[in-house]
């Protein structure tokens, strides 16, 4: 197999694995954090007191399995099982990377990356997560939320904003929730 080949083949898993993360994610996420692990997860529905809460366990599952997948496919003889290993440990950290800053970031704000939401899909996102935190409903998943909210029955609730918001106007006042209490806007973004 050429280093070409090699590449192509990780670079091609990546990006199916980091899809499939989150179509794993929301079916983990609907069924056993809303279900059996209840007892963990059910912290993170709630206001948080201080850095950290019991759910941030959960985050960390996937660590350790991506962390081997990857090793393997650097020390592994070359062929197609190493190649495609290292594609999907890549893929799950992507997801795990992108999952931390606009999860916990965007969405609950316990990292500096508020200026994210100045991408208009990611803003949809994060009010979409917003709707599954007021109703512990659908969306289960994170980046197909804003799919997943414009197809749910008209009884049910809907983000605060418009999909149409610009990223001028500033943040969505849908970022002030129970969880999230109002904070001054970053600099250089006005309120609406």
């Amino acid at each position: 197999m050429t280093s070409t080949t090699a590449t192509a083949l990780w670079i091609g898993t990546a990006l199916l694995t980091a899809v499939a993360m989150e179509l794993w994610a929301a079916l983990l996420h609907g069924r056993l954090w809303h279900g059996p692990l209840w007892s963990v997860h059910g912290s993170h529905h709630r206001r948080r007191k201080g850095a950290w809460e019991r759910n941030d366990a959960l985050s960390v599952l996937h660590a350790p399995l991506a962390m081997a997948l990857i090793l393997h496919g650097c020390l592994a003889v070359p062929g197609v099982t190493r190649e495609i290993a290292f594609g999907v440990g890549i893929g799950m950290t992507l997801f795990g990377v992108a999952y931390v800053l606009v999860h916990d970031g965007l969405v609950h704000r316990r990292l500096p990356v508020a200026w994210l939401a100045r991408i208009p899909y990611l803003a949809r996102v994060r009010d979409a997560h917003l709707v599954h935190h007021r109703t512990n409903a659908a969306p289960h998943g994170l980046f197909l939320g804003p799919w997943v909210v414009a197809r749910l029955p008209a009884h049910l609730p809907r983000p605060l904003t418009p999909p149409s918001r610009t990223p001028a106007a500033g943040p969505s006042p849908t970022a002030r929730s129970p969880l999230h209490p109002a904070r001054p806007a970053p600099p250089g973004t006005h309120s609406a």
